[in-house]
């Protein structure tokens, strides 16, 4: 029977809930740090990515159908208004995508999940990357 995905919290259990998306997370930014691919958008974060590695994990939790850490911490975001001062294109886009598909290689997730989630992520991507764009970047 195929799992169904982005319902209640499905998404954050399959995902490992907190502990496996900060998992997700650190293959994440250290594949951001390591892939050539990956130079341009490494360079847009801060030097010290510890508060970069905690937002994401936070609000993948709350993205996933988990508990809305993000908010609780931060308060409340608009990724692509959050991105849209960054120089963001289709390469940029496609080092990000890149980086989490990386990240997922080493988790422990279905395959169907990964795939699933790699779709998903597609769309934010895609946002950040439109907002980018209508600022003039």
């Amino acid at each position: 029977m195929t799992q169904v995905y982005g319902v209640e919290d499905a998404s954050f259990r399959a995902a490992g809930e907190y502990e496996g998306i900060k998992a997700l997370v650190d293959g994440f930014y250290d594949a951001m740090e390591a892939l050539p691919a990956a130079k341009k958008i490494r360079d847009m974060h801060p030097a010290d990515l510890t508060e970069s590695r905690d937002k994401l994990t936070r609000f993948l939790c709350g993205w996933l159908g988990g508990p809305r850490l993000y908010r609780e911490k931060y308060g409340p975001i608009a990724i692509p208004r959050a991105h849209a001062h960054l120089p963001i294109g289709e390469a940029e886009r496609d080092a990000w995508l890149l980086c989490m598909e990386e990240a997922l290689k080493a988790q422990a997730y279905p395959e169907e999940f990964k795939s699933y989630l790699m779709a998903q992520l597609f769309v934010p991507a895609e946002r950040c990357r439109m907002a980018s764009q209508a600022m003039g970047h």
